[in-house]
């Protein structure tokens, strides 16, 4: 089936700024609270929200298989578990629908004022019921940063990095929309010099700059994905800020790896980015040395020229970007990481996401969290404000942007962007 919604010619009815990230040729799928408090699964043009649930309901998706409800739910996992050729018959029509010469819609001012909000008169959602997360760690740059400052600089890489997609599960209960706040955590540091740990509030959260992908439902127990399979069941992409504290960390990650320093909070953007909506920007990735094993081995072009950045704002303040990079660094690709991690049989479901890790790119001002771009805090960042950063402060705002661009069209992510507040006090 052909993915008629990418038509690079297309143009909507609805307005759409320039340089927006959401044309026609995007359409994103999220979950969002309409101005009558009613939650709805929608989409996105330009800067308006449109209603997929009323949409169903005045018959517009005739033709295309679905139950009564699909789209009056407050998440997409029903709509995900249908599978690829539901989600490309969905966008089509879509695309369809909102076509500059598509009168259907276009003319009828009584549903389109029932259809049709302003992103400024909706809350968005957060788009799946997550079951599980896994978060990857899957830039070699990163992963070689982290190494030099951590362990031997001269042994950066672990035996295990170039053989396997390295991961861990993390925690879904603490996953939440772009715009909620995030409050300093408390834990067990060893400050320097000392031998015994004290409790208190991490000094160093600090921002990974991430991608995560949402899965389908892509097996059953026992069952394994083949690498060449793999991308058939991922729906979308969102950006991610994994929240991190560094101490915290550091005194933790001996022998079991992340635990309290990342699971306090992972902040993702609302609109899930779909997998055919992205298809015009494949690209290859770094070469592969050793050669993966056979089950991650996988030709063509399997990464995404994504352009992301990083900005910090203080309260009241200007915002500063701190980093620019792109997604096409990642030495392993989304296909890899979901081969890998069905490999030994483990199930996937339906709202599942899993994390690439943080992107750094080979630059310095490329690196996707503060511990890598002040090296450890040793070389602070000055803000456009005159003030410094070593890791992130009280009060500061963390925005993440992406897109992608090329002489046809430009599909973007729209945000995630947060604000860090002082440690929860009990009153």
């Amino acid at each position: 089936m052909s993915i008629s919604a990418n038509n690079i010619y297309r143009k909507s009815w609805i307005k759409v700024p320039d340089n927006s990230d959401f044309p026609i040729q995007n359409i994103p799928f999220g979950v969002f609270i309409t101005r009558d408090d009613v939650i709805t699964i929608g989409t996105r043009i330009g800067d308006c929200a449109i209603d997929m649930g009323a949409l169903q309901q005045l018959n517009y998706f005739e033709g295309i298989e679905l139950t009564d409800d699909m789209f009056m739910q407050d998440t997409l996992n029903d709509f995900i578990s249908d599978g690829k050729k539901t989600w490309r018959l969905v966008r089509n029509r879509l695309a369809e629908l909102f076509d500059e010469t598509n009168p259907i819609l276009r003319d009828n001012e009584e549903h389109k004022e029932i259809i049709i909000f302003n992103v400024k008169d909706i809350e968005m959602q957060l788009p799946v019921l997550i079951g599980d997360y896994t978060d990857f760690y899957s830039s070699k740059e990163h992963a070689t940063n982290v190494g030099k400052m951590f362990r031997d600089p001269e042994n950066a890489l672990l035996p295990n990095w170039l053989h396997i997609p390295v991961g861990y599960h993390g925690r879904s209960s603490t996953i939440i929309p772009s715009g909620f706040p995030v409050n300093r955590p408390m834990g067990q540091t060893l400050p320097n010099g000392e031998t015994t740990p004290v409790f208190g509030p991490s000094r160093m959260v600090d921002f990974e700059l991430e991608i995560a992908f949402i899965t389908t439902d892509a097996n059953i127990m026992g069952e394994n994905i083949p690498i060449n399979e793999a991308e058939d069941y991922i729906f979308g992409m969102v950006l991610m800020n994994d929240w991190s504290a560094r101490d915290i960390q550091k005194w933790e990650y001996v022998p079991l790896g992340p635990f309290l320093a990342k699971n306090f909070a992972t902040s993702i953007s609302p609109w899930i980015i779909t997998m055919d909506a992205l298809e015009p920007f494949r690209t290859k990735g770094p070469k592969q040395d050793p050669v993966p094993f056979p089950y991650l081995q996988l030709k063509g072009k399997n990464h995404f020229d994504i352009n992301l950045e990083v900005a910090i704002q203080p309260e009241n303040e200007s915002e500063t970007i701190v980093s620019k990079t792109n997604f096409k660094y990642m030495y392993w690709s989304m296909s890899q990481q979901l081969a890998h991690h069905t490999s030994n049989g483990c199930r996937v479901n339906s709202g599942d996401m899993m994390g690439s890790g943080t992107v750094s790119g080979p630059n310095p001002d490329s690196y996707g969290s503060m511990l890598e771009l002040t090296w450890g805090g040793k070389n602070p960042i000055k803000l456009n404000d005159g003030t410094e950063r070593k890791f992130i402060n009280d009060g500061d705002t963390v925005t993440m942007k992406g897109f992608c661009k090329n002489d046809g069209v430009r599909i973007g992510f729209g945000e995630v962007s947060s604000k860090l507040l002082p440690p929860f006090v009990r009153k």
